[in-house]
C-alpha cells in the first residue's frame, strides 16, 4: 500500500470530477430510450427537463427532494475530495429551492492498492462538509474498485410551492451566477503540476463552498428558475434552462466571473475532453459574437466540478438580490438575461 509518500489521488483516474459524466449528447441518446415512467400526480420533477433533482409531493405542505452524485477525484488532497465531492452533491438540494436532510456515501476504493486512512481522509472531508450543511449521515455503500470515486445520495425537503426548477425562467430576468467558473481547465492543469500551492487552495476552496448561503439569500425573491453550473458547464446548463423554460438566453462573455489563470491555462492546452464534448453538443444551439475566439467558448463550455448557482430572477429585482449575495460573501455576477426572441437558444455577446 502507498503510505510513504503524499498521495497524488488524481494519478488514480483518467477524469476528474463531474468532467467524468458520460457526455450530454451520448447521455441524451440513451435515456430517449427508457421506457416512459408510469404517471404519478405526486411526481412534481422528473427527468423531462434535466433538472437537478427529483422532487416527490406528500403532502400539500412537503416534498422531498432527491439526488445523487458521485464522480473520480478532482484534487490529490483525499480530505479535500471528500468536501468538494459532498458539496457538489449537496448543491443540488440547494437548486431546487430545499432544505438537505440526510445522505448516503457511496464508495468506490482500490482497498489494497490504495491505504485505508486515504479512504478515511476522504469520508472525514464529507462528513464536515455535511455537518457544516445540518445533514445526517444515514449510511452508505462500497465497493473494491480500481478507481477511486465518491459522492453522496442526498434527500432534502421543500415546499411544493417553492420548488425551484430549471424550467420556470420568463422573459426579461436577470441571470445572476454565484461562482466563478474555470474549474475544469485549473484541475486539469493540477494533474500536470502547472498550479502552485495557493492555486490549488483557491479553486478547491470555490468548489468545496456550499451553495447554502446562495440558496437562502435568493428565498425571499421572485427567482423563477434556477440550476447549478457542474459538468455539462455555463453554457450546457444555461441550454437546459433556455429549452425547458421556452426563452431565449443572452449571456454578457465580459461579466462571467472567471478564476485567474484560466485563459493562459486553456491557451496552453489544458482544457479538459469534457469541456470540449460540452462545446461540440451545444454549438448548434448558440451563437457567439465574433469578439469570442475559440479559447473563449471553450472556457464558458468549461466542466464544472461544483460550481456556483445560475439564477433566473425577476428583473427589478435583480440588482439588489446581486447586492445581497455580494454582502454575504458570495462570488456572484449578473452575467445576462431572459428573452422572448429564439427561445431554446443562446447568444453570448
Amino acid at each position: 500500500m502507498e503510505t510513504s509518500r503524499p498521495i497524488k489521488l488524481t494519478s488514480y483516474s483518467t477524469k476528474g470530477g463531474c468532467g467524468c459524466k458520460i457526455g450530454p449528447a451520448d447521455l441524451s441518446e440513451v435515456i430517449k430510450q427508457l421506457p416512459p415512467a408510469r404517471p404519478n400526480p405526486n411526481l412534481l420533477v422528473g427527468i423531462e427537463t434535466s433538472d437537478d433533482a427529483g422532487v416527490y409531493k406528500l403532502s400539500d405542505e412537503l416534498a422531498l427532494v432527491q439526488t445523487v452524485d458521485f464522480f473520480t477525484p478532482i484534487v490529490d488532497d483525499p480530505y479535500s475530495f471528500g468536501q468538494v465531492a459532498a458539496a457538489n452533491a449537496i448543491s443540488d438540494i440547494y437548486a431546487m429551492g430545499g432544505k438537505p436532510l440526510t445522505a448516503l456515501n457511496i464508495v468506490a476504493f482500490p482497498i489494497r492498492t490504495l491505504d485505508k486512512q486515504v479512504l478515511a481522509e476522504i469520508l472525514r472531508g464529507a462528513g464536515d462538509k455535511m455537518n457544516e450543511a445540518g445533514i445526517t449521515l444515514v449510511g452508505g455503500h462500497s465497493i473494491d474498485d480500481n478507481e477511486p470515486k465518491f459522492g453522496l445520495a442526498v434527500t432534502g425537503l421543500v415546499h411544493p410551492r417553492r420548488i425551484r426548477t430549471n424550467a420556470g425562467a420568463q422573459p426579461g430576468d436577470k441571470l445572476i451566477l454565484t461562482k466563478p467558473i474555470g474549474v475544469g481547465i485549473l484541475t486539469t492543469s493540477i494533474k500536470k503540476d502547472r498550479l502552485n500551492e495557493e492555486e490549488v487552495q483557491r479553486v478547491t476552496q470555490v468548489m468545496a463552498t456550499l451553495n447554502k448561503t446562495a440558496a437562502e439569500t435568493m428565498e425571499p425573491y421572485d427567482v423563477h428558475a434556477c440550476t447549478d453550473v457542474t459538468g455539462f458547464g455555463l453554457i450546457g446548463h444555461s441550454l437546459e434552462m433556455a429549452k425547458g423554460s421556452e426563452v431565449g438566453i443572452r449571456i454578457i462573455a465580459a461579466d462571467v466571473p472567471v478564476l485567474p489563470r484560466v485563459r493562459e491555462l486553456a491557451e496552453e492546452g489544458f482544457v479538459p475532453g469534457g469541456t470540449k464534448n460540452n462545446f461540440a453538443h451545444v454549438q448548434d444551439s448558440i451563437s457567439f459574437a465574433d469578439s469570442i475566439d475559440q479559447i473563449g467558448q471553450w472556457i464558458l463550455c468549461d466542466a464544472v466540478t461544483s460550481g456556483g448557482l445560475l439564477i433566473a430572477v425577476a428583473g427589478d429585482q435583480a440588482d439588489d438580490l446581486l447586492d445581497k449575495l455580494k454582502l454575504a460573501g458570495v462570488e456572484a455576477g449578473m452575467i445576462g438575461e431572459t428573452t422572448a426572441d429564439h427561445p431554446g437558444r443562446i447568444a453570448v455577446i
